[in-house]
């Protein structure tokens, strides 16, 4: 028996030998700015394994011990390989160096069929790059209009830039900023979005499939990062086009230690406006812009400590005065974000990340009507909303072998909401009611997942989410009958006190499986709780919309997608494409319930006003990509239904959702002509949106009055729109690169309803009374010229 006992323990300790396995770790960088790269590729070549960096262009890899080929490669850069002999755990950081042309090797060899071969789908990176080469809306170059032109993913109307993902709903999608939730993603009413695009580095869609790391909402995440500055040298880029301009500077301030980064941005139609209204019109200090400003600083303390501080501010401001009334209106709105993340490497395998953020989005309108004549000095009135967050989140990753990569943690915020609030002043008389409209609220999840690569062929990713929601008081809930009339009872609840509380267990599960080198069958399933809510009467955001909490009345909406997909290549990855199907089933989703009108809510609780009701929404999914070459685009298809159903509307009956499209189609193109010139277009069509119009009008007592058919039972007609731009580098050299953007939006003049609205011709008295229904169109063809520059 003893000599059996020898016998294992040289045989285990003798396996253990054989299977000792060294670590290589490091960052990827890119050589002329210090940026790391994320998601690069690292290849062991004998053994066909591989990662990629992280969001902050980390990686870790485990091998058994002996001499290897690994190649590190990230598109449009220059592959390197490097012979390593590991007899030891061993950091290599890499710098790698921009390709002059992106030629075909460079780009299959980097992006590693990773469409193919990850366990994620209907996820979507897009490169900044990408949206800077397409036709821009008035010059301006917008990451949110751009992500409209991939499957799955609608716009919310002409010009706008709100999305609406496989059905959900525009506050489903959770929007981030270097992890910072960006409330209001729109300036002009939805038009352009808030992110400028000199200063962002990589952009990352998840349609499906979320990663148990993400929650809050139950449709989608954008997971935006801005730069992080150039610690090599001192640069600036801009641009000066037909309604704003930007500036964005960075540089090391220590160099390949610490860098900086600056942009701003800003319209000026009411700049160059201003001298030719004359002092006599009774509209002088009439106008309307909007700016955002970036800034970044990061530090390197050593290769296992750095330092990340990023803000950002952008607000909208329109101001009206009439003179000749003694009247004035100013209304801005903005969001405002301080994200601080220090990332601390306690071995080359276990990585966390720890985050502080401040988050503030507000809305504000403030009327002032003066009367000379009158001693107290006239009339102001403001009526303000918004949303603040205080939010700790700590993560962490364990990457143990090449097989596995686990990722765990827990987050925490501290909601502040301001419902419409109202404050007045006449003379000395002061109402001010904002300190006590506000909403308090806790919010905490914990998460783990694990990416389990089992063999070759097959990758499961499972994960789960625990959280919960209190909203606590102070505050004070109006009971109203069920008229919504009066109020019948009121409960007053103290500073802390539980108003109510939810919690949830969130599943989140998917698989790949390798059909061949070329090819992959892919299925998922994500089940999501949200806790806060976009309360609107529009068919689009707009920012008089509440953001309200879950309360005793408003309970969490809930999400619970199932996604099935074939995934192939061809042509050597030239050609990538994908065929997806989904099916969601969303609960608790809130209306405003008909009638109601923006301002019904002021001394009352907003939920008050609210209905609620359930929805679904299916459909299919088509992708075709070519990557490489002079020539480059993708084709997007979405074949789709998505349909709701509230208890208060049409007695439950299921109707369409205003954002029901049956056919998405996006085709975009890009040509590389040569050095200087490039060439792109987009066109887009989709079916019409539906809305809700009068079928017979009838006069009672002398009023014209409307029956309505049912909700959202017309189709508007279809949209569809061709828009083209040309790219001239008029001059490049090492230091200096000036070029302009030619953008022609709605070339063929199609004119694309936005609204229907009726208008009355005749009398009634003689017989000759008409209404005709009217469409308007917002934007007919629009050329715009952009001067960019780079030095």
């Amino acid at each position: 028996m003893k000599k059996i006992l020898v016998t294992l323990s040289i045989i285990i300790t003798c396996s253990g030998l054989f299977a000792q396995k060294y670590t290589i770790s490091g960052y990827i960088k890119d050589k002329s700015t210090g940026e790391e790269l994320i998601g690069a590729n690292i290849v062991v070549v004998e053994t066909k394994t591989g990662t990629t960096t992280n969001t902050y262009g980390f990686y870790t890899i485990s091998i058994p011990a002996g001499t290897y080929q690994v190649s590190f490669s990230f598109i449009g850069y220059t592959e390197i390989t490097k012979t390593i002999n590991l007899k030891s755990n061993q950091t290599i950081n890499i710098e790698l160096e921009s390709s002059a042309y992106i030629t075909e090797e460079v780009v299959v060899s980097s992006e590693k069929k990773s469409n193919i071969q990850d366990s994620k789908m209907s996820v979507v990176k897009l490169p900044v790059e990408t949206v800077k080469a397409l036709p821009a809306f008035m010059g301006e170059v917008d990451i949110l209009k751009t992500i409209q032109l991939l499957p799955g993913v609608q716009s919310s109307g002409e010009g706008n830039s709100g999305f609406y993902v496989r059905g959900g709903g525009p506050d489903q999608n959770l929007i981030l900023l270097d992890e910072a939730t960006i409330y209001n993603a729109a300036h002009l009413f939805g038009f352009f979005s808030v992110f400028n695009a000199d200063a962002i580095k990589d952009m990352e869609l998840y349609k499906g499939g979320m990663p148990a790391e993400y929650g809050g909402r139950v449709s989608s995440v954008m997971d935006i990062s801005m730069n992080n500055g150039n610690m090599k040298e001192f640069h600036a880029q801009g641009g000066i086009g037909t309604i704003a301009s930007r500036l964005t500077v960075e540089g090391p301030i220590q160099k390949d230690k610490s860098s900086f980064l600056l942009s701003a941005r800003r319209t000026y139609i009411d700049v160059l406006v201003k001298p030719f209204v004359k002092d006599s019109s009774p509209f002088k200090g009439s106008g309307y812009h909007f700016y955002d400003l970036n800034a970044k600083l990061n530090y390197r303390f050593s290769d296992k400590d750095r330092l990340f501080l990023s803000a950002y501010y952008g607000e909208d401001v329109f101001d009206f005065k009439s003179t000749e009334a003694n009247f004035g209106m100013s209304i801005p709105w903005g969001n405002g974000m301080a994200s601080l993340r220090w990332n601390h490497l306690f071995s080359d395998k276990f990585f966390s990340n720890t985050t502080l953020v401040a988050s503030d989005y507000k809305f504000r309108t403030e009327i002032k009507m003066e009367d000379p004549e009158d001693e107290n000095g006239g009339f102001q009135f403001i009526q303000s909303s918004g949303i603040r967050d205080y939010y700790l989140k700590q993560d962490f990753t364990w990457i143990p072998n090449p097989k596995h990569t686990v990722k765990f943690g827990a987050n925490y915020i501290y909601h502040i909401f301001t419902p419409n609030s109202v404050s007045a002043k006449f003379g000395d008389i002061v109402y001010d009611d904002t300190e006590g409209r506000k909403q308090y609220a806790h919010e905490a999840a914990i998460y783990l997942g694990d990416d389990y690569k089992i063999n070759d062929k097959l990758t499961i990713y499972a994960g789960v989410r625990g959280s919960a929601f209190m909203q606590v008081g102070k505050f004070t809930r109006y009971v109203k009958d069920d008229l919504l009339i009066q109020n019948i009872d009121t409960i007053y609840y103290e500073k802390g006190e539980k108003v109510a509380f939810y919690k949830s267990f969130e599943p989140r599960a998917s698989l790949k499986f390798s059909l061949n080198s070329n090819s992959s069958i892919k299925a998922s399933f994500m089940q999501n709780k949200q806790y806060v809510h976009l309360a609107s009467l529009s068919a689009s955001t707009l920012p008089t919309d509440l953001w309200v909490p879950c309360s005793d009345v408003v309970k969490p909406q809930g999400g619970r997608q199932y996604a099935v997909g074939y995934f192939r290549n061809f042509f050597n990855d030239h050609f990538e494409t994908s065929v997806e199907l989904y099916y969601k089933d969303l609960f608790n989703l809130i209306e405003y319930a008909d009638g109601a009108l923006p301002g019904d809510d002021v001394g009352d609780n907003a939920d008050n006003y609210f209905i609620f009701g359930n929805g679904n929404s299916y459909g299919l999914e088509l992708f075709i990509k070519k990557r490489t070459g002079q020539f480059t685009g993708w084709i997007g298809y979405t074949l789709s239904k998505t349909d709701r159903f509230f208890d208060a509307i049409d007695n439950g009956a299921t109707f369409p959702a205003k954002y029901d499209r049956r056919h998405d189609l996006s085709v975009t193109a890009t040509y590389k002509i040569n050095e200087k010139w490039t060439a792109s277009a987009v066109f887009v069509y989709a079916t019409g949106n539906t809305t809700t119009l009068p079928i017979g009008r009838y006069m009672i007592d002398g009023d014209l009055v409307n029956e309505y058919g049912t909700r959202n039972s017309y189709r508007m007609d279809p949209y569809h729109r061709l828009d083209i731009s040309v790219t001239w580098i008029n001059k490049k050299t090492d230091r200096w690169e000036s070029s302009w953007n030619f953008s022609v939006y709605n070339v063929y003049n199609r004119k694309n309803p936005y609204f229907i609205y009726f208008e009355n011709e005749g009398s009634i008295a003689d017989g000759s009374f008409v209404s005709k229904a009217k469409q308007v169109s917002l934007f007919p063809v629009l050329p715009s010229v952009t001067w960019n520059f780079k030095f």
